[in-house]
């Protein structure tokens, strides 16, 4: 389908002369992120250079996409605002609430009918406003986008943390929360701290069992969770122009998982071919006519370390294949030493499920070359030894694949094929086990391996590799095996190698779909008519958050002080969660489950200083919010790494919480919580952490001057009578003081629109 050519028609327009114009301010040749950026600011052309790490910038993102479980809770938010229509085109699609259970064509099913009323909703105010509409089984958010959306030089946002995806295209693609969407699709600027440059320049070229993902996975290793953290990951050399566009988008999606703002390629002949294989060859002649401006300076690839803040390089002639995990992505381990350090760790050898596919690694290429591993075990007589499950992407990789007999192959040695949605890579997986307690081990070529992300289990050991290496891996049922030198046994005994895989970069019908799930927007959409019933305990419409009483905050309880990974996972769990996401106070029964308490390294559990007695962390807060109280969570580094679902900053806010308190904040998270008219401070010494005692009463103290780049301070009572003054650190600029002072940045959206 060719969506917005008229729109990308107008951005190849402006950029030749907003990029000569950003080159002269810098007085220097420029980076493709730069090029991309300077492009597109809200007000226009650029009057003087905005230096990275400091200066907060106004945005015009071009679009806008949304996933169903975020989208509810944007749109109710949006609904709020005022307008007629979206200001920029956008989307929705529903991905994320199909619980994987049997297989493809009865989970869909069931999902149709369990979520039948939130589906219709999300159809009523996607026709209402405008927005085109991505229904059930159409596939996973950024396969749908990088397949229909993406365009080379372009920006977009969406109300996910993978929205990078769409870097495989050369786009600047950014994840955002709810409230951030709410803004760019009421025709307000987007705000962003102007990000700092890592460059990768990828030498050689890959062969035989390395794939796109193990160069993610190997610069996770190096970046670790964190190294990415207000930086744009921006690839180049000759290695990467070999890359295929999915190949890049893999590499761009996973970048969440270091922090990464987002991840982008320059554009090239592989980004022309796929544009052209999925019907935008108007698309790819426009990009071709102004490839100078879509992709860095020549001094820039000459001399990059003048350029970019940090340079890694990597050999891909000389890259392994990797696994990385259990439980953090950036533990990268080369397949050679995967089988040593699993005996050292202790961690479970068998491999009950090997799972591919989901948005990382669900291309017609990813597809083909896993199936071509799987093929040879069919013809060798070889069953998978771990359950096997496969994810399509989206409805036209999931037709085209069945039309050229993969999808056969993989169910030929065991394999069973899910529905083309997330499933079990954010936890929606009715997981069948024998004994749940039971350590065990999971690999996938998904994106993310908190603990408990893919099935709820603290107990699961979740491993994540390339599809090709997962499903090795599958038919050999061991971490032990390395297929690029070990034999597996056929039914008679023999021991055979697996050749390497190998995979065409596009079927050779071309892709193909019946019905590729998209529903058009009404023209005119102000008859529709929404309707939320007033006892669902699906949806609920939203009342907006009270504002800032104008006073320092006084005798604050200490809800809970969280110790070690906190992520959106733990904040606000996904899973069984999914189904309250459009609404708030059901959602708000989840807040901080999963997080350890520090004062007794339990979940869940913390004290009530007004009762004495411990329980569930979401019931205390109640407690307090009932007696007028508010509460303070403090947390340890990158707290609110992962997901960008903006719930985790939402529910605090609406449970009485007023200020998080932490070592360090994922980006994500940090602006959600400003979004939400939160307190999202630092500890000026990290080590003041240690001097948050379980029973203190808080006060944060300086509000009145709340001014950019002046620290607060908290005043901690003890119960033994004896005080602490500790400086904490902000990161708010004048207009994010003013989202605090009313309330939400969505209470001063509402304000002035109706002004």
């Amino acid at each position: 389908m060719l969506f917005d050519i008229d729109l990308i028609k107008s951005v190849y327009e402006k950029m030749p002369s907003r990029t000569a114009k950003a080159r002269q301010v810098l007085g220097r040749p420029l980076t493709l992120t730069e090029k991309i950026l300077y492009s597109h600011l809200f007000e226009a052309e650029p009057e003087k250079e905005l230096p990275r790490g400091k200066a907060y910038v106004d945005f015009a993102p071009d679009r806008v996409a949304m996933q169903d479980a975020t989208a509810q809770m944007a749109l109710l938010q949006f609904m709020l605002c005022g307008r007629d229509k979206t200001a920029v085109p956008s989307t929705v699609h529903c991905d994320h609430l199909i619980q994987a259970r049997v297989g493809a064509e009865h989970d869909l099913k069931d999902a149709e009918h369990e979520n039948s009323e939130v589906y219709d909703f999300l159809a009523s105010v996607s026709n209402k406003y405008g927005i085109g509409f991505w229904k059930p089984g159409a596939g996973i958010i950024h396969q749908v986008v990088l397949e229909n959306y993406a365009f080379p030089g372009g920006m977009m946002i969406g109300t996910d943390s993978h929205t990078p995806n769409a870097g495989g295209l050369g786009m600047v693609a950014i994840g955002v929360g709810g409230a951030d969407a709410v803004d760019v699709m009421s025709g307000m600027a987007w705000e962003l701290k102007m990000p700092k440059l890592i460059g990768v320049k990828l030498t050689g070229k890959l062969s035989g069992w390395t794939a796109a993902k193990d160069i993610i996975l190997k610069v996770a290793g190096i970046l670790t969770v964190k190294g990415g953290t207000g930086c744009i990951l921006e690839y180049f050399g000759d290695g990467a122009d070999s890359l295929s566009a999915t190949g890049k988008g893999t590499i761009c999606n996973m970048g969440a998982e270091i922090g990464a703002t987002t991840s982008l390629f320059g554009y090239d002949g592989k980004m022309s071919a796929y544009l052209k294989q999925t019907g935008r060859e108007e698309v790819a002649n426009l990009a071709d006519g102004i490839i100078e401006h879509l992709r860095s300076d020549k001094d820039v690839y000459d001399n990059p370390k003048k350029y970019y803040d940090q340079v890694i390089e990597i050999n891909l002639s000389e890259l392994e294949p990797h696994v990385n995990g259990p439980y953090t992505p950036d533990a990268a381990w080369p397949i050679s030493q995967l089988a040593e350090k699993a005996k050292e760790h202790g961690w479970p050898l068998e491999i009950e499920v090997g799972l591919i596919g989901s948005c990382t690694n669900s291309s017609y290429e990813d597809m083909a070359r896993a199936a071509s591993v799987a093929k040879q075990a069919h013809d060798k007589h070889i069953k998978a030894k771990s359950e096997f499950t496969i994810t399509p992407g989206s409805e036209m990789i999931r037709f085209t694949t069945k039309r050229d007999g993969l999808l056969d192959i993989f169910e030929s040695v065991g394999g069973l094929v899910l529905a083309n949605a997330c499933g079990p890579c954010i936890g929606q997986w009715a997981r069948h086990s024998k004994d749940p307690n039971k350590k065990n081990t999971i690999v996938t070529s998904y994106n993310r391996n908190f603990a408990k992300r893919n099935d709820g289990n603290p107990n699961t050991h979740a491993f994540v590799a390339s599809p090709e290496i997962t499903t090795a891996l599958a038919l050999a049922g061991t971490l032990t095996f390395n297929p690029l030198k070990d034999k597996l046994k056929t039914e008679d005994g023999k021991e055979v190698l697996l050749d390497e895989p190998e995979g065409l970069e596009f079927p050779p019908k071309g892709f193909d779909v019946d019905d590729a799930g998209y529903q058009e927007p009404a023209a005119d959409g102000s008859n529709v008519i929404l309707h939320v019933a007033p006892d669902s305990d699906r949806l609920q419409l939203l009342d907006p958050f009270a504002p800032w009483e104008g006073t320092d905050l006084h005798n604050l309880m200490l809800l809970i002080k969280a110790k070690g990974k906190c992520t959106t996972d733990h904040i606000s769990m996904a899973g069984p969660w999914l189904k309250y996401r459009g609404h708030l106070d059901n959602i708000s029964n989840n807040l901080l489950i999963g997080a350890i308490n520090a004062f007794n390294d339990k979940p869940n559990s913390v004290k009530n200083e007004l009762t004495g007695e411990y329980g569930a962390v979401p019931d205390t807060a109640r407690y307090y919010k009932s007696n007028h109280i508010g509460s303070v969570v403090v947390g340890d580094e990158n707290y609110g790494e992962g997901s960008s679902r903006e719930h985790a900053a939402m529910e605090p806010r609406f449970l009485g919480v007023r200020a998080i308190v932490v070592k360090s904040f994922a980006r994500i998270h940090e602006t959600n919580l400003k979004k939400q008219g939160m307190l999202a401070l630092t500890f000026d010494n990290p080590a003041d952490y240690d001097k948050i005692q379980e029973d203190d009463k808080i006060s944060i103290l300086g509000l009145q001057s709340f001014t950019p780049g002046v620290p607060l301070t908290m005043e901690l009572a003890h119960k033994n009578g004896s005080s602490d003054k500790i400086t904490l650190n902000h990161t708010y600029n004048e207009i994010q003081i003013e989202w605090f002072k009313a309330g939400s940045a969505l209470n001063l959206i509402r304000q002035g629109i109706v002004a």
